[in-house]
Order: structure tokens, then C-alpha cells, then sequence
């Protein structure tokens, strides 16, 4: 078997079958957002890496440095969001071919210490290696929090709500835009899509808030696509889930532009991934003062666009609805981008 047949997730598996069980001071290790480990005080460290490969997430001239390297640590960042967390250090390894200029690396550093300084984060040092391809950025980060506020992807409840934060699809319309010339979109929002994939936003005063709330069950960031992160957390906290499309946050540009692309408006809101806002379920009695709490909070937009169902009985059954506009109901595959699987244009093959 390869790993392309494997998939990203499947690989991901195999690979924690293959280690010994995580050993003390280790309270989450394999398959979440981030790791947690125990610290003093009731506090814990969560850790994550993530990386930036050139031809895979990235075209060096399509994107300055100064944006890669805000880019690169803001994806770390959205993981310790993610979990409720407070990013604090970051290591960060580079892959260097020979020939780059020097300025290169200078406007990669000025990226990622403007975001580090907006999120209060200190680069503590890193690793330097050739190498005979692109150009590579790997990122890990620490981040803290108090053990009792740490949010995973298992704590969504039937009849919970679902919710998300800000707009979806967009950096899916920018990574189409950039690919695939014949598209075009008004020129506002052409804009916002190339500046929401190239310097996407990491929700962490929202992430902070979440996390002290004892209303979240569970939370993830939706770096693959709603329909995948959104299956995460099914697949983690044994239950299903019906998505409303009517109710999701996606602009009539977006919308316009994915059927223009893929034949279906929602197509870049749930398949395209690295929109990096947070998903998450709150009783349902409880999503709309929590949704206002987070809107006036920080001033970000809170959508509640679905409910948590019981674990799927039938089998077969899918295990994530989309009720659409029209009233029917459809199958929603879980599934988003896959590293191992994923063509350039951003599509599962």
C-alpha cells in the first residue's frame, strides 16, 4: 500500500499504531489540533508543528516572504487557538535551496516577527538545512493553558449546536484564483480572497474566550475544509451532525465563484480548507449569547449553522447531513484537503 492510498489521516493512524503509548505527563498525544502536555499548577503546555512546502502550499512568486512567514507562523497560531490556548514560543526550521537571495530570508523574518509580536510570541531559535528542491518553513510552537480550559475535538454532545467564526471558502477562491487563470471574480473581492490565503487571520482572542467557556464541547480550526474538520470532531466524539447551507457564512462572491469552478456554490465553503476559523458546539439553548458574547467581544462575526445528531446507527448511513436551501437533504462526505491525495487546484482525487 502507498501513502497517496493511505490518505493523510490513514497515515497519520498507522503511524500511532506503530508508537508505544504516550507516557507520563502526556494527557493528549496523537490525533488532536495539538498535543497537551502536564505542566505546574494546573497548567499545561500545548504543543503542534506545521509546515509550508513550496509547490504544495505555496508559489514563491506568488506570494512575497514578508507574507509567507507571517502565513507560516499564523497557521501554529491557529492551532493553540484551536484548543482555547495562549501561543507562547516558536522554533522555526527553514529548507534553502542554493541561489536564494539573502532578502529572501530577510522578508520571511520580518513576516514572522510581525505576527509573533501581535500575538505576544517569542522565536527561540530553529534549524537551517539546504535543500535540492523549493524552498520549506516548519514551525513549532508552545503554547499554554489552564488544564480545566483545554478544548478538544471530543466534546460535542447530540443536540449541541454547531458554530463557526467569520466567513468560509475564501482562501479556497484565492488558491483557485491564482491556479486557474480563466476564473475571475469583482475586483473587492478577488482582493480578499488572495489576502485571506496568503496572511490568513488565527482567532486567538476568540480562541481564549471559547476556551474559558464551560458552554464550548468541543473545538477544532478548520484548516481542511469544514466537511473534514467537522467530521474530526464526529469521528472523535462518536456522534453526527446536520449542517443547514443556508446558514453558512459564505459571501455571494465566493459563491458565485465556486459554481463558476466546481459546478456547486458551496463547494469552496466546505471542501476548501485553510480558512483557520474556529469550529465549534455549544448547547443549544446557549449558542446565541455565546455567539454575541464572541461578536462583541472582538468584533468577529459568530454563525450558528447546524446541530450535533447521535451517532449514526444504520450502517451506511452517512455520518454528516447537508440540508439544502431547497429543503433536501444530502450527504455530506467528511471529506476535505488531504496532504497525500490532494491535487494543486486544492480537490481530493
Amino acid at each position: 500500500m502507498t501513502i497517496d492510498e493511505l490518505g493523510e489521516f490513514g497515515l497519520i493512524e498507522r503511524i500511532r499504531r506503530a508508537l508505544p503509548e504516550p507516557g507520563r505527563g502526556v494527557i493528549v498525544g496523537i490525533g488532536d489540533d495539538v498535543a497537551v502536555l502536564a505542566a505546574e499548577g494546573g497548567k499545561v503546555w500545548l504543543a503542534t508543528c506545521d509546515v509550508q512546502v513550496e509547490g504544495i502550499h505555496f508559489l514563491r512568486e506568488a506570494i512575497s516572504a514578508r507574507d509567507l512567514g507571517r502565513k507560516a507562523l499564523a497557521i501554529n497560531l491557529s492551532d493553540v487557538a484551536s484548543a482555547g490556548g495562549r501561543p507562547r514560543f516558536a522554533l522555526v526550521s527553514l529548507g534553502l535551496p542554493r541561489g536564494l537571495p539573502a532578502e529572501f530570508v530577510d522578508g520571511l523574518y520580518a513576516g514572522l516577527r510581525e505576527e509573533a509580536e501581535r500575538a505576544g510570541v517569542d522565536i527561540v531559535g530553529g534549524n537551517i538545512t539546504g535543500t535540492r528542491a523549493g524552498v520549506f518553513v516548519d514551525i513549532f510552537m508552545l503554547g499554554e493553558a489552564d488544564r480545566a480550559e483545554v478544548k478538544l475535538r471530543s466534546g460535542a454532545r447530540p443536540g449541541d449546536a454547531i458554530l463557526v467564526t467569520g466567513s468560509l471558502g475564501d482562501a479556497a477562491a484565492g488558491v483557485a484564483l491564482l491556479l486557474e487563470p480563466e476564473l475571475s471574480a469583482e475586483a473587492d473581492y478577488a482582493a480578499l480572497a488572495r489576502a485571506r490565503r496568503d496572511t490568513p487571520t488565527a482567532r486567538l482572542r476568540e480562541g481564549a474566550l471559547l476556551g474559558a467557556s464551560p458552554l464550548v464541547g468541543a473545538m477544532t480550526d478548520i484548516s481542511d475544509g469544514l466537511a473534514g474538520d467537522l467530521g474530526h470532531i464526529c469521528e472523535k466524539s462518536g456522534v453526527g451532525a446536520r449542517v443547514l447551507a443556508s446558514a453558512l457564512p459564505v459571501s455571494p462572491g465566493n459563491r458565485a465563484l465556486a459554481r463558476a469552478a466546481r459546478g456547486d456554490e458551496w463547494h469552496f465553503a466546505l471542501h476548501g480548507g485553510e480558512d483557520y476559523e474556529l469550529l465549534f458546539t455549544a448547547p443549544a439553548g446557549s449558542a446565541e449569547a455565546l455567539a454575541r458574547l464572541i461578536r462583541d467581544e472582538t468584533g468577529t462575526p459568530v454563525s450558528i449553522i447546524g446541530e450535533v445528531l447521535p451517532a449514526v446507527a444504520a450502517p451506511g448511513a452517512p455520518r454528516i447531513e447537508l440540508r439544502l436551501p431547497d429543503g433536501r437533504t444530502v450527504p455530506l462526505e467528511p471529506s476535505g484537503w488531504d496532504h497525500l491525495k490532494a491535487d494543486r487546484k486544492g480537490g481530493a482525487a
